[in-house]
């Protein structure tokens, strides 16, 4: 029965010739399979021959892979790698135009096979590549399919870009910078100088001084989406790669230059579907413009700062009219005092020294950033705001200063400014690109929110606590309506007010006491095995529609996609490579399988083979809680990095189900809570306004006789 495991059925064609039906022995070394197959053809010199899938990725065949293929596989007898790659090498330095530009062609196509290019680099192919570039004007299909050829080649990480000259760079720049016939050189052009500047070498520093931003903008503004992602790549891997101070330069440039109406109006828009690739690239951009605030976020204030000072005493000034003496002068003593006063009107805890409110990081200096903001962008508000708690009992007012100080942490941690953005991340927010300084402009939303809130809830200094957290409840549950403007997001925070959020705990609270109750809780323990059933059905269902992953390198995110789904009889994996970006490709599509029956266990997280890799480095750590590996046969694994946490959860719960395993996820424990929920309301109908009593009613006695009880006889049958 072992040799029986190790043994699959396959054929093999070869152009010309009738193709072979074999049974492949996997413990049979692969040079005896070659020579096998050669001898049935009467070819000679096994050697220079190699084994090549047909369909997909046409991967060649080596004993580090050949585990993965499988009963039914279709290969080819084809030249060698290392042959193919020495028969290239001088292709693509024949002085004959059509042999170079066929041989470029094959390059091209053949490059992304990592036993390929691990030939073809070793012969200094990589260096012929860079003299064509360097040397030809060519901007036709040639330059294409050489461009294409290192972009492929430079992705398995063999080689560092610093073996490439200045000189390569810089003509690569003028394919960016240039006007071309060939869009599609353009976009590889912008490809490689991504993966430059992502690579940390000098030569990215070079791609900086000479890609102006001015035509990366010009470029974005073409109407093809794939030249916008690779234009948006290439200025996220610019942004990434600079200090602060320049970051923050390039942000104001770029802004004022209309790039964030753009985005909104254009892409956000105007795209009929935004895809994963640009969804992250705006969701990185949001996190690097955010993170422009972390240094004022952790910026204590500085009393000894003139200007900081000043922005104080400006707050105070826009608030309060100047009082003078009979006389016309005040004594410094009174103006002491009158400051003091006032700026415990402002809400200023530290009334004679207000800055020392201002000392706890976070939020430090840019909650004052907040408070000159909503002070000089709407002065009547925020007049009003101090105004009105002036008149209030001394108890009842909501103080400005402290709010707003509080206020300012509690955006910043639901927008995670200064966190670093996921490897992964696509949650961006529209209405950040809907509105010019959106953090400062959704706290005066917010600030008037709060007051709102304040006087809704009759709160005194004491409830403070729980008036913070009430606001940041009503944030939070606003902005997971996905509002699209700030107008958006105004009204619907306005509609939920203190009310709405006590009316919405009550009913969480009905929901959550009806269910803790002993007949309600029996009720449930009947119900779960059922509904269990129904979601491990939804998540096998979920397995054979299928899903794209993203292949990601150590150095860079690429675009590349692979696609896996179930078999609709749930009794194999198929898997492979997408070709031109098709959303779900048929079975028929997917070369390679995995049978479901070889499946030996799950992995995830850390204990991951592709989470071990040493070249792995920071990265992974971003990949982390989304990677899984499914381990088959012996010591072989199927590695994935799930799109994200949803699709993380429904693989390793699908993955589970068919092991006839627990689903452990979150996901399926919020789905059985919400199922067993709505069930439950469905059964419990009936009992409106019925109380269920926590203990089931008495069972009565037995009768002292059974004389109702009717004898049935055989004979009045």
């Amino acid at each position: 029965m072992e040799q029986a495991k190790n043994v699959v059925k396959i054929a093999i064609q070869m152009m010309g010739a009738y193709p072979q039906l074999i049974e492949l022995n996997q413990s049979k070394p692969l040079s005896a399979v070659l020579k096998d197959v050669c001898d049935a053809w009467n070819i000679s010199n096994s050697e220079q021959y190699a084994l090549q899938y047909v369909d997909g990725h046409q991967a060649y065949i080596t004993e580090l892979n050949r585990m993965e293929i499988k009963n039914g596989s279709i290969l080819k007898l084809t030249t060698s790698p290392d042959k193919e790659a020495n028969s290239l090498c001088q292709g693509v330095q024949s002085h004959n135009l059509d042999v170079r530009s066929e041989s470029l062609k094959k390059l091209a196509a053949l490059s992304s096979d990592v036993t390929f290019a691990q030939e073809f680099i070793s012969r200094d192919g990589l260096l012929f590549l860079s003299r064509t570039v360097e040397e030809d004007d060519e901007r036709g299909e040639v330059m294409c399919h050489t461009l294409r050829a290192i972009s492929e080649l430079m992705e398995h990480g063999f080689v560092s870009w610093e073996t490439f000259s200045p000189t390569f760079i810089q003509k690569v720049v003028t394919f960016v910078n240039v006007n071309l016939m060939m869009l599609e050189i353009t976009q590889l052009a912008l490809m490689i100088l991504e993966s430059v500047v992502q690579s940390n070498t000098t030569l990215g520093i070079m791609v900086k001084k000479e890609v102006p931003l001015d035509r990366l903008l010009t470029l974005l503004q073409l109407p093809d989406q794939e030249t916008q992602i690779k234009v948006m790549a290439l200025l996220v891997a610019l942004l990434q790669k600079v200090g602060g101070r320049e970051r923050a330069d390039m942000f104001e440039y770029l802004w004022k230059k209309n790039m964030r109406q753009f985005i909104h109006k254009n892409i956000i828009h105007n795209w009929p579907q935004l895809g994963d690739e640009m969804r992250h690239y705006l969701y990185v951009l949001q996190c690097l413009s955010l993170g422009l605030l972390e240094g004022r976020m952790r910026m204590a204030m500085d009393p000894n700062d003139a200007e900081q000072r000043q922005h104080l005493q400006n707050l105070r000034l826009s608030a309060f009219p100047i009082e003078v003496e009979d006389g016309g002068h005040m004594t410094a003593e009174r103006r002491r005092s009158l400051c003091a006063k006032e700026f415990r009107k402002l809400g200023f805890t530290n009334n004679g020294s207000p800055w020392q409110d201002l000392c706890l990081t976070p939020p430090g200096l840019l909650a004052l950033d907040n408070m000159m903001y909503f002070s000089t962008r709407w002065p009547n508000a925020y007049s009003r705001f101090v105004l009105e708690n002036s008149s209030r009992e001394d108890k009842h007012v909501c103080p400005f200063a402290r709010s707003s100080i509080h206020l300012t942490l509690i955006l910043c941690e639901i927008l995670r400014v200064g966190e670093t953005a996921s490897e992964t991340g696509q949650d961006f927010l529209t209405m950040f690109y809907a509105q010019d300084h959106f953090l400062h402009e959704l706290f005066c939303v917010c600030i008037q929110v709060l007051n709102k809130t304040w006087k809704e809830m009759r709160a005194t200094h004491e409830d403070f606590d729980k008036v913070m957290h009430v606001v940041k409840e009503q944030i939070s549950r606003t902005l997971g309506q996905v509002p699209t403007s700030l107008e958006f997001f105004r009204t619907k925070i306005s509609s939920l007010n203190y009310s709405e959020i006590l009316r919405r705990r009550q009913e969480e609270r009905l929901i959550q006491d009806e269910a803790l109750s002993p007949p309600v809780m029996e009720l449930r323990k009947q119900l779960e095995p059922e509904l269990l059933t129904l979601i491990r059905q939804h998540r096998l269902n979920y397995l054979c529609e299928g899903t794209k992953f993203r292949k990601i390198s150590s150095r860079r995110r690429q675009d590349k996609l692979w696609f896996c789904r179930l078999s609709p009889n749930h009794k194999v994996l198929h898997y492979g490579d997408l070709e031109d970006n098709i959303d779900k490709p048929p079975i028929e599509m997917l070369a390679q399988k995995i049978s479901v029956s070889d499946i030996k266990y799950v992995l995830t997280g850390k204990d991951c083979p592709h989470m071990k890799e040493k070249n792995s480095g920071k990265q992974n750590k971003d990949h982390m809680d989304q990677a899984f590996s499914i381990c088959y046969d012996v010591d072989s694994c199927l590695n994935f990095i799930a799109p994200s946490p949803m699709d993380f959860c429904m693989w390793i719960d699908g993955m589970n189900a068919l092991l006839d395993k627990e689903m452990p996820s979150e996901r399926t424990r919020s789905d059985l809570d919400l199922l067993l929920n709505t069930e439950l309301k469905l059964r419990l109908l009936d009992l409106e306004n019925i109380p269920v009593p926590d203990q089931p009613p008495p069972v009565p006695p037995r009768p002292k006789n059974y004389d109702y009880c009717y004898q049935f006889t055989s004979t009045e049958a």
